[in-house]
């Protein structure tokens, strides 16, 4: 999946409403805030917190 800029623009973080990045390679959308990355599974993305992965320290920064 190739994440819609516009779905981007518009799609926050369901806890912190806060912007997210789209993370290509694990096919994610990561709220650093939260430290949560939300999955996109067959191309609709999972906005719950507890489907969501929680970043390491290295990803956080």
């Amino acid at each position: 999946m190739n994440a819609d800029p516009k779905l981007l623009e518009i799609l926050v973080c369901p806890l912190t409403r806060t912007r997210l990045t789209y993370d290509r390679d694990r096919q994610e959308l990561v709220s650093k805030a939260a430290g949560l990355a939300f999955p996109i599974r067959d191309g609709v993305p999972v906005m719950l917190a507890n489907q969501a992965r929680t970043l390491t320290d290295a990803e956080r920064t």
